[in-house]
């Protein structure tokens, strides 16, 4: 067996390397790159469950970061049990391989109940009293402690929201190498999420994120140095490239002008009732599900569908069987984004009708994903102040609603997940030895993954 670590940049593409990150174009002068077809979709949990499985979604059943739970009729985003993953990880063939192997999985999702010897994820403490506190989850359980210990509380804040910045990729760096030089696990897999947060805000406009390319470069470059002191074999690689966007489509707003989405109303705010919707759609950046509830709408919403601007693919039966994603999760019908267009979860045609979390970072609750979250609302000059009186409320003890998201979708200029782009947008794969063919398949990372570790 041979040490092996994988370094995930959340965002790499071939667009985005270059002046801003002087150590990586270095690093690549002496390595390959290879690029990596996008999955569908080209999200985080999905990808990340191809490369650890070798598997499709049809195997392992991630279809998105979220999908709707028929049964519960409720949409479930960002769930983290390693038990939605339905199929053998990599780490588990691995130690049936060797029984001395070890794998340490940091950061990476899917993370609670994993059978990796080592693993951290965010977690946040929900207080009875609605307080939200910075935290994370580990096993074994003391590696939480320790690591807290060693490097102070986990900055959640800075994982995810309007303050996304280097702070939570340096933290996962750090308890990486702690990790290491304490257990010396054969597999590392260390997930950096920096360049997700402003390649989403600002596209590939360099003016406003060349410091974010040259910040997480020098994090690598710390890395990889520790690494090749341990005598590693270093794959770094993506899940996705982001591509600049320009169209927002609101997808629920669409089916429910076509009287296909029900919402109820509380305290003059309207709720999404899924359950009791004709038809509805889970958005997921550039991907949606569009879950049918009536059978007898199904041509209908096909129809009204494939008519929309910046909708590249609708997919029924057989095209999801096409696609890898014939699972029961998946949507009776699934949606592609052209590569400018992203989809919203918006189902409201009022602002002064969205319910309270849709100007919350509150990602489990919104039935689809949000990237406006990393916004706070430039319409109010008084939003940094805001901000400070509703922490300074929490500190106190008081009930809070960090209200501070906008509703404005045009505010985001860069997404992921459609496979309608541009290679330059496909993700990478960085090693040491050259890989046949100009660009793999992402079930094909984990046998590179693996012949890293065990040869060919």
């Amino acid at each position: 067996m041979k040490k092996t670590v994988v370094i995930d940049i959340v965002g790499l593409s071939s667009s985005v390397i270059g002046e801003y990150m002087p150590f990586l174009q270095q690093y690549l002068e002496k390595r390959h790159l290879t690029k990596i077809k996008p999955m569908l979709p080209a999200v985080t949990t999905t990808a990340q469950s191809c490369y650890l499985t070798g598997k499709y979604p049809t195997d392992h059943g991630i279809v998105g970061n979220g999908w709707y739970d028929r049964q519960d009729a409720e949409v479930k985003f960002w769930k983290q049990s390693n038990k939605l993953v339905e199929a053998e990880k990599i780490w588990e063939a691995a130690k049936r391989q060797n029984p001395a192997f070890t794998c340490a999985k940091m950061f990476w999702w899917y993370n609670m109940y994993a059978t990796a010897d080592y693993s951290v994820t965010p977690r946040p403490q929900y207080h009875a009293d609605g307080v939200k506190a910075p935290d994370c989850y580990s096993y074994p359980a003391s590696l939480r402690d320790d690591l807290q210990a060693a490097l102070g509380t986990f900055p959640l804040f800075n994982f995810w929201g309007p303050n996304a910045n280097i702070k939570s990729s340096k933290w996962i760096a750090d308890a990486s190498v702690w990790v290491d030089k304490q257990y010396d696990p054969t597999l590392s897999l260390i997930y950096l999420p920096h360049l997700d947060y402003c390649l989403q805000k600002f596209g590939t406009d360099f003016s406003k994120i060349k410091q974010e390319l040259c910040e997480i470069d020098t994090l690598l470059a710390g890395l990889v140095k520790h690494f090749q002191e341990k005598d590693a074999q270093i794959i770094i690689l993506s899940e996705y490239g982001i591509n600049n966007v320009s169209r927002p489509i609101h997808i629920n707003r669409i089916l429910r002008e076509n009287g296909l989405i029900n919402v109820r109303v509380e305290r003059g705010l309207e709720l999404l009732d899924a359950g009791a919707s004709a038809a509805f759609a889970t958005a997921d950046h550039q991907i949606a599900h569009v879950y049918i509830n009536d059978p007898s709408k199904k041509a209908l919403v096909k129809q009204i569908l494939e008519k929309v601007a910046g909708i590249g693919l609708v997919l029924d039966e057989e095209g999801k069987k096409a696609h890898h994603l014939d699972h029961e999760r998946s949507g009776d019908l699934v949606l592609v984004a052209d590569a400018d267009s992203w989809f919203t979860y918006y189902y409201w045609f009022d602002d002064a009708k969205a319910p309270d979390y849709a100007r919350l970072v509150d990602i489990h609750r919104k039935p689809g994903y949000d990237p406006v979250e990393m916004f706070m609302n430039p319409a109010n000059p008084f939003i940094k102040l805001r901000a400070a009186y509703k922490l300074a409320r929490k500190l106190l003890g008081f009930r809070y609603l960090m209200d501070v998201i906008p509703l404005d979708a045009s505010l985001v200029k860069g997404s992921h997940g459609s496979i309608l782009v541009d290679e330059a947008y496909y993700p990478v794969l960085i090693t040491d030895q050259p890989i046949a063919g100009d660009a793999i398949e992402a079930t094909a990372v984990y046998d590179v993954i693996w012949q890293h570790i065990f040869g060919k």
